[in-house]
């Protein structure tokens, strides 16, 4: 499927024909190995440990949605990574946060990006954020038999929907089922941890910046008690990244932007080390 450059200067017959607008369909039609689903392992005996990503939290506001997640990676009971980036912009309007096995994961991000923008140019128009949400789920279910041998990888996929001008959450399984989170969602081994924590503080009238303390105050609390999850490394100057997604499109946190959130955060939990307290009723 190369280009010939040293002839003609052509492009082969597979990139003249017409197809799909999903490039995931033309890679699978005519390099199909190039798909990390199709991928043959090699035999091994006995658990290959790999590193995993850990837990990514989203939270909906009004106005758009806050995507967020750990820094940490880890291979067994070993830190593997302290600062990995676990959340990726998809397009303009959207982004996906990753949990687990890390390369496949960061490899089906760069696919799924490239298979947004290939519909974009082909079709001279984006696709819906529902659909977006489709594409992912293809992909993860494209993935299944690397799942089943241990390799899962289970995004967080969340965007804002410029027809109903909200912020929307989608979560997925391994086998590619997809279900829309209202309000707020986590995925990943702290996520158990991190969905309590929402759940008592979440509310529908968040603003932005209620939404981002939010999502660090769910990691905060995964990690106080999920080994995997990584908490703030303030030694290291290691942050939580935090997205924000609205009407205005992708934005990620700078460092001095999450560094006071997560230092605001730390301070008040020198006092309540729990964190904060919902109402009883």
């Amino acid at each position: 499927m190369e280009a010939n450059t040293r002839s003609t200067g052509r492009l082969p017959a597979a990139f003249l024909t017409p197809g799909s607008s999903s490039f995931v369909d033309f890679l699978g039609a005519h390099q199909p190995d190039m798909l990390p689903g199709n991928r043959t392992l090699p035999a091994v005996k006995g658990a290959v440990e790999l590193p995993h990503g850990t837990t990514i939290v989203a939270a909906a506001f009004p106005g758009g949605v806050v995507l967020a997640g750990d820094r940490r990676a880890t291979m067994g009971n070993v830190i593997a990574q302290r600062d990995i980036e676990k959340v990726f912009p998809a397009d303009e309007y959207s982004a996906v946060g990753i949990a687990g096995t890390a390369g496949l994961a960061v490899e089906m991000v760069k696919l799924f990006q490239l298979e947004l923008e290939h519909y974009e140019k082909i079709e001279g128009a984006t696709l819906s954020l529902e659909g977006k949400a489709n594409r992912l789920s293809t992909m993860i279910r494209g993935n299944l038999g690397m799942a089943l041998q241990g390799l899962a990888v289970v995004p967080l996929f969340a965007g804002y929907d410029t027809d109903r001008e909200k912020g929307r959450i989608f979560s997925y399984d391994v086998t590619g089922g997809r279900s829309e989170e209202h309000g707020f969602a986590a995925t990943g081994s702290g996520s158990v941890f991190a969905r309590g924590s929402m759940k008592k503080l979440y509310k529908p009238d968040l603003t932005e910046s209620q939404a981002t303390t939010l999502v660090v105050q769910a990691l905060y609390d995964a990690a106080d008690d999920d080994s995997a999850t990584g908490g703030p490394d303030l030694g290291r100057r290691i942050y939580p990244i935090v997205t924000v997604i609205t009407d205005e499109g992708f934005r990620k946190l700078t460092e001095a932007e999450s560094s006071e959130i997560v230092r605001a955060v730390h301070e008040r939990r020198l006092e309540l080390p729990d964190g904060p307290r919902a109402e009883l009723l």
